[in-house]
């Protein structure tokens, strides 16, 4: 029989996760709290270890509409000196795999994960469409039991429950046996999407690769790169905190304006400020950047956290979407068809052992590029992360395991 698969959150973790349950034939129901989930934050970078996973999940890369790069290029913030980036080892072997690195906007991932997850017919192993219940909030989680509550005082019974349900995740509370808060860093970025339209040769140096300029001290960084096919680019500029509040006082993220980007800017060469002269494609989006320490566990009975739910980090290596997408792909490969509901914990012992190291690492690393002594080590950390072949390792794992 099927497992009845739980999962709370439906950002591009839960529905990794949703998408290789039902490659094994389970039955899962999302419940996502928002009333109509919709990707925000903008663009995302995709690098090969997150396309050999989407690729394997069945992702069709013309879907994401993404613009390829070969290379990060380097500016001086104060100057505005370019440095060309050094070529991407082995990138024609990449090309020829569809795992060279892309950059797309986040909606367009999550519309291809969400169609992947829920249209009817397929491959005839596929399990039902995954049922998406929007507008349903997860108040509590019982793990041993493998129960979820809804705000309105529904309790759904799952053989797994998977707690994909971001920074201020309510599953992290019930898994590790305490709340464990996200912590703000005293960092932030402004977020926003750009319509280049015919002045897009006049930021050929901002959206025709990926950019990015650093500002020493205090912490600040101009990224830039296209997404949509190169008809939108996205930006984001990360600043440090004046009044850093630790409490985590201020909402996550709020509405903000050209003018307060611009400000938090204001130390950058003024060619990084002409940016803005051209139309908004998108609201300017303030985000607080919160972190969640190091967990004692990430499973408890028969319940898990993946994504931000368990190591919500800085986006200082570009690693976060990457790392959800990730473990939601191990999920599914370890629970194929045929497993048992009395197997659960020990496959969830599974995923811990393959997932939380690697998952505290990119995180604590990701946290460490805010140090500009830090990022003369980026090359080796980024090397790391993008060489991991998840369905590769998962497979491997569970014919030497089960």
């Amino acid at each position: 029989m099927p497992l009845k698969v739980v999962i709370v959150g439906a950002g591009i973790g839960g529905l990794s996760a949703a998408v290789s349950m039902r490659h094994a034939g389970h039955d899962v129901k999302v419940f996502e709290a928002s009333e109509s989930k919709k990707e925000i934050g903008a663009g995302v970078g995709l690098q090969p270890n997150a396309l050999r996973a989407l690729n394997f999940l069945g992702v069709k890369r013309e879907k994401l509409q993404g613009v390829e790069w070969r290379g990060v290029a380097t500016f001086d913030a104060e100057t505005a000196e370019r440095h060309d980036p050094p070529p991407i080892p082995n990138f024609e072997q990449l090309q020829r795999e569809g795992i060279n690195h892309l950059t797309c906007l986040r909606e367009d991932l999550h519309q291809e994960l969400r169609r992947l997850a829920t249209e009817a017919g397929g491959d005839a192993s596929f399990g039902p469409p995954v049922e998406l219940h929007l507008g349903s909030k997860v108040t509590t989680c019982d793990p041993e039991a493998g129960t979820v509550t809804l705000s309105n005082g529904e309790v759904v019974s799952g053989d797994v429950v998977i707690g994909a349900d971001g920074v201020n995740s309510v599953v992290r509370t019930s898994v590790v046996g305490k709340p464990v808060p996200a912590e703000a860093t005293g960092f932030g970025c402004y977020r926003c999407l750009f319509d280049p339209g015919d002045r897009s040769a006049d930021f050929d140096w901002a959206f025709q690769q990926f950019t990015s300029a650093r500002m020493k001290s205090p912490f600040g960084e101009f990224i830039s790169y296209g997404v949509r096919s190169g008809t939108l680019g996205n930006f984001v500029g990360f600043y440090t905190e004046s009044e850093p509040k630790r409490d985590s006082s201020e909402p996550i993220a709020q509405v903000a304006t050209k003018e307060m980007a611009l400000a938090a800017l204001s130390k950058f060469d003024p060619m990084f400020h002409r940016i803005f002269e051209l139309p908004l494609a998108s609201q300017v989006v303030k985000w607080q950047l919160r972190t969640v320490p190091r967990l004692p566990t990430w499973i408890n009975g028969r319940a898990a956290i993946m994504g931000d739910a368990a190591h919500a980090m800085l986006p200082l290596l570009g690693s976060g979407a990457a790392m959800a997408i990730e473990e939601g792909t191990c999920l599914g490969i370890l629970f194929p068809a045929g497993t048992k509901s009395e197997d659960v914990p020990k496959r969830l012992e599974a995923f811990q052992d393959l997932r939380k190291e690697r998952g505290d690492y990119v995180k604590e690393q990701s946290t460490a590029q805010a140090k500009w002594e830090n990022r003369e080590h980026i090359a080796r950390h980024i090397k790391v992360i993008n060489a991991y072949d998840v369905v590769g390792a998962t497979q491997e794992y569970l014919r030497s395991h089960f």
